[in-house]
């Protein structure tokens, strides 16, 4: 096995806002926090068909499940509705050559939210979510971060009332005594 070399996650990470990286050039690119409003492409990956796996006699029987098989691809085309809406799709759109990650990273959440996971889903399950950018930790690695909502943090501060302060224990006690508030 070849030793030294840089390595995916291997040291602290470039910090965009430090002066070396300004020096060199590096930034983030910024991904809409509202999230991306293009159409979802066709989920790439076929049905994947559903066994009801069981013993008898010390024999192992595996029966194909129509319908568990029809409800796990339901929901792997709901997980891939839901994935096209968050900012990392703005990315993705212009990247088809990492759409399979994406379909890999949604079956493999489907696996998960099932009884069926193993640890070795689970720790795949988030290996996919790093190359795609659903961790913090993977949208450093892509050189991604979500943009601040500037619209919605305006709206917020135009409708949000402004409440009198109450008096504290200080003005109170003041006002007691006859002095000054």
């Amino acid at each position: 096995m070849p030793s030294g070399g840089a390595r995916n996650r291997s040291g602290p990470q470039k910090d965009p806002t430090s002066l070396k990286s300004a020096r060199i050039g590096h930034s983030l690119t910024a991904l809409p926090a509202e999230g991306y409003d293009g159409e979802a492409p066709e989920f790439p990956l076929p049905k994947v068909n559903v066994y009801d796996i069981y013993f008898e006699d010390k024999r192992r029987h595996k029966d194909f499940d129509a319908e568990a098989t029809e409800a796990r691809h339901e929901r792997e085309l709901a997980l891939w509705a839901w994935a096209w809406q968050t900012p990392q799709a703005a990315a993705w759109a212009t990247e088809p050559w990492r759409w399979q990650t994406v379909a890999l990273w949604v079956r493999t959440a489907a696996v998960c939210e099932s009884g069926d996971a193993t640890a070795a889903d689970k720790n795949s399950l988030h290996r996919f979510a790093d190359q795609v950018g659903l961790t913090p930790a993977g949208l450093k690695e892509n050189g991604w971060k979500i943009a601040a909502n500037q619209v919605a943090e305006k709206r917020t501060e135009k409708t949000a009332p402004t409440v009198p302060a109450a008096p504290g224990a200080r003005d109170r006690w003041l006002k007691a005594v006859g002095g000054d508030a």
